[in-house]
C-alpha cells in the first residue's frame, strides 16, 4: 500500500500584513525597521523585504526568535497576535534565502495557521477592504453609565476572511488598540474582537475580548450588528457595535489622513 501525502496548505498571514498597513508601512519600510530594532536591541538581524513578503504569504509561518523579538518590539504587538503559529519540536528548518532560517508552512510540527483555506463555495464578490468607522457601546456598571467607543480601523480581505486593526491614535480613547477577526458569508459577518485598555486609563491596561456578528447593508457601506464579551461578575455582556465605510483606499496617504482621534 502506498502512503497517502498530504499537502500543507498556505495561507496568507493577513494579520501581519494588516498590521504593517495600519503602521502606513511598506514591505521595505518593516524590513527596515525590524534591522534597525535588532541593532538597538543588540540581536542583529537580516531582514529583508523579501522575507517581509514570506511572511504575509504564509511560506513561513513562524519566524526565528531574534525576528520575532523584533517583530513585537516594532508593531508593540505579541507575536501570536501577528498571524504567526507558534512552533513545536520536529518541525523542518529551512533557508529562507534572506539570511533568516524559519520554520517552513509545510513543515510537520508545525502549528496550522488560523482560519481555513478559500474555497470556491467559501468566496465572496464583495471586497471590503479599506478604511472603516468602529462605533460600539458599552455599559459601565462601576460608572453606572454607558459609553461609547470609537476607532478608526483598516480592514484587509482574503477570500471569506477579514483581518482589521485600528490605526495608530485613532481611537477615542488614546492607546486602546482593537483587533478584528472575521469571515463573510453573503452579508453575514461573525467573528471576534479584541481590546488593550490603556495602562493609564479607567481600566488600567485590562485586555478585552468576545464575539461579534453583524448584518451588511445592501450598499456594502455599512455593517451593524452586536457584540458579546465577559464582564467582571462573571456574566456576558452585549451591545450594539456598527462598522462604516470611511475609505476604499489603504494607500499610505489615506491612512496617515485617518491616524487621529475619531469624533
Amino acid at each position: 500500500m502506498v502512503p497517502r501525502m498530504t499537502t500543507a496548505v498556505q495561507v496568507p498571514n493577513d494579520a501581519l500584513r494588516a498590521v504593517r498597513i495600519g503602521l502606513r508601512m511598506s514591505q521595505e519600510d518593516l524590513a527596515k525597521a525590524l534591522r534597525r530594532v535588532g541593532e538597538e536591541l543588540g540581536e542583529p538581524n537580516e531582514a529583508s523585504k523579501r522575507l517581509v513578503q514570506r511572511w504575509e504569504a504564509g511560506v513561513s509561518r513562524s519566524p526565528r526568535p531574534v525576528y520575532a523579538r523584533a517583530l513585537e518590539q516594532v508593531t508593540g504587538r505579541p507575536i501570536e497576535a501577528l498571524g504567526f503559529a507558534l512552533p513545536v519540536p520536529m518541525a523542518r528548518v529551512h533557508d529562507d534565502g534572506s539570511g533568516g532560517h524559519d520554520m517552513d508552512a509545510s513543515s510537520e510540527g508545525v502549528a496550522p495557521a488560523s482560519g481555513t483555506p478559500q474555497t470556491a463555495t467559501q468566496s465572496t464578490a464583495e471586497n471590503f477592504s479599506g478604511v472603516w468607522l468602529s462605533r460600539y457601546e458599552f455599559y459601565s456598571s462601576g460608572r453606572d453609565e454607558t459609553y461609547e467607543g470609537r476607532h478608526y480601523v483598516v480592514l484587509v480581505q482574503h477570500g471569506n476572511r477579514l483581518t482589521g486593526r485600528s490605526l495608530p491614535g485613532a481611537s477615542s480613547n488614546p492607546d486602546s488598540p482593537l483587533s478584528l477577526e472575521l469571515t463573510v458569508d453573503r452579508n453575514v459577518v461573525t467573528g471576534s474582537w479584541t481590546e488593550q485598555t490603556a495602562s493609564d486609563g479607567y481600566y488600567q491596561g485590562a485586555r478585552y475580548h468576545g464575539a461579534i456578528q453583524m448584518l451588511v447593508e445592501p450598499t456594502g457601506r455599512r455593517m451593524a450588528g452586536k457584540w458579546a464579551g465577559f464582564g467582571k461578575d462573571f456574566d456576558v455582556n452585549t451591545g450594539p457595535w456598527e462598522l462604516r465605510l470611511m475609505d476604499t483606499s489603504t494607500s499610505k496617504a489615506t491612512l496617515e489622513r485617518y491616524s487621529t482621534q475619531p469624533r
